[in-house]
Parts: structure tokens; C-alpha cells; sequence
């Protein structure tokens, strides 16, 4: 019964799907987690409510993981203008 309460009111993780108790919650994306199953969808760090970015309703880190993924291409950024110099 409190499992399915549980889901009924939303307190489910987005990421392990498994019960999130009010000590342990963690709000970001409008969702609440577990404190670890907040990580970066790239590079897997424990992220703080608030101090990340978020893609297509998964977590990212700020820098470098969203910033090399969905930041701007360019001049010294890996896109098609991008040089070496000697």
C-alpha cells in the first residue's frame, strides 16, 4: 500500500524507479531522486539539485559534458570551423 502511494504521488525515481523517502530526496527536473541516482547521463558524477543542465529531461553537468554535447559549435569548439595552428 505505501509503494503504491508512493507512485500515486510522484515520489518515485526517475532513475532506479524505486521508492524516494522524504530524508532522502534530492528536487531537480521538476522530479524527485535519490541523492546518487542524480548523476550525469555522460560522464556518471553525483550531481546538486539546481547545479546542472538538463537535455531532453536527463541530467548533465554544466562543463564539460553539456557544454561539449549541446553548446555551441565553432571556432575552437570542434565544429566545422575549428583550427590547429603551428
Amino acid at each position: 500500500m505505501i509503494l503504491w502511494k508512493a507512485k500515486k504521488l510522484g515520489l518515485q525515481c526517475p532513475k532506479c524507479e524505486k521508492e524516494v523517502y522524504f530524508a532522502e530526496r534530492v528536487t531537480s527536473l521538476g522530479k524527485d531522486w535519490h541523492r546518487p541516482c542524480l548523476k550525469c547521463e555522460k560522464c556518471g558524477k553525483t550531481l546538486t539539485s539546481g547545479g546542472h543542465a538538463e537535455h531532453e529531461g536527463k541530467p548533465y553537468c554544466n562543463h564539460p559534458c553539456y557544454a561539449a554535447m549541446f553548446g555551441p559549435k565553432g571556432f575552437g569548439r570542434g565544429g566545422a570551423e575549428s583550427h590547429t595552428f603551428k
